[in-house]
């Protein structure tokens, strides 16, 4: 298969390097030609992991048009904030019946629409579009570290296609009809991941993380509910895996983003200058406002990480804040 992959940051070259592994014929997008050129010539990112050697299946161009031409499948791999705008220049060299399969997280900040809603507004054939999502760090997947994946779709046909063309030795995938759930799931664990970082930046332990991580899922749970998604979805690879492995781990740039950056006093602008990267959950955090007003869904953990990360509120009050808010069950809000 011919595969194009739109966005060339760490999560769009490790995702063409697992395709490019199997033989795909892979054409990865990236905005600058000095990314583009050193792919082509040396095989190596020159940006994003950096010490990969890439797939000679692998090429890349700054040309969307190029990219798309004679594609089989499409891998979006761009932030969820330019997720739109990426999408609407994709839309006119897309042919109707190409598959799509959205690989970021987030929630449109103007809308509270999902990443699949916003690509099919752009794009249409809502059949023909996935959402892939799971406790996969780049850095790892590019090492052909054993990793899963769960591949949703409204279409059987189109989450079964993108479980075929993903699926290696080492990079398992899983299929689901529940591609809400999935998205929110995605959205909702970079923002914890965040929370768990600063709580680490400020001196706290592992318990105080394992509370963060579970009350996390009990309001990432009670927003897929109230979306229309499967509570059960959340116990999966896609929310508690991914909540796990984006909590604890150092190559996750959010918690990472908590730990080194908000708890020091630091600025998203900082992050950013230092590392290149965009920060989902420092995105999400606002987004998901959005979503617990139109649906009336207590965020009180995502509350406190707005307030924290756009620096309007102290942390240590913040936090204080939290500890002691009205006793009640473990699971409110989802009966």
């Amino acid at each position: 298969m011919r595969v194009a992959v739109i966005g060339a940051g760490s999560w769009g070259t490790a995702l063409a390097q697992v395709l490019g592994g199997k033989g795909c014929s892979v054409v990865l997008w990236a905005r600058e030609d000095a990314v583009a050129r050193a792919i082509n010539e040396s095989h190596h990112n020159p940006k994003y992991l950096t010490h990969a050697t890439l797939s000679e299946n692998v090429t890349c161009t700054t040309s969307s048009a190029d990219a798309l031409a004679g594609a089989d499948a499409v891998v979006l791999a761009c932030p969820s904030q330019y997720m739109r705008t990426t999408a609407r220049m994709l839309a006119p060299d897309l042919g109707a019946s190409v598959p799509v399969v959205i690989c970021s997280k987030g929630v449109e900040a103007e809308t509270g629409l999902l990443m699949t809603q916003v690509v099919v507004e752009e794009v249409g054939s809502p059949q023909r579009v996935a959402v892939l999502s799971g406790p996969t760090h780049a850095e790892e997947v590019i090492e052909r570290q054993p990793s899963a994946t769960v591949i949703a779709s409204e279409d059987a046909s189109t989450a079964t296609l993108f479980q075929e063309l993903f699926f290696t030795d080492r990079f398992r995938t899983y299929v689901s009809d529940d591609p809400t759930g999935v998205e929110l799931c995605g959205a909702f664990k970079n923002v914890i991941a965040i929370a768990v970082g600063i709580s680490y930046g400020m001196g706290f332990g592992d318990n105080t993380a394992a509370l963060l991580i579970t009350r996390g899922l009990a309001e990432m749970s009670r927003m897929v509910v109230a979306c229309g998604g499967n509570a059960l979805t959340c116990m999966g690879l896609a929310g508690a895996g991914d909540m796990v492995v984006t909590c604890m781990s150092r190559h996750s740039r959010n918690r990472r983003f908590g730990q080194d950056y908000v708890a020091e006093g630091k600025t998203l602008a900082d992050f950013e200058r230092d590392t290149h990267m965009v920060v989902e959950g420092a995105v999400a955090c606002k987004t998901l406002e959005t979503l617990s007003v139109r649906h009336s869904i207590e965020l009180p953990l995502t509350d406190a990480v707005r307030q924290m990360t756009w620096g309007t509120g102290d942390l240590k009050t913040l936090a204080r804040n939290l500890f002691t808010r009205p006793l009640t069950t473990e699971f409110y809000g989802l009966g």
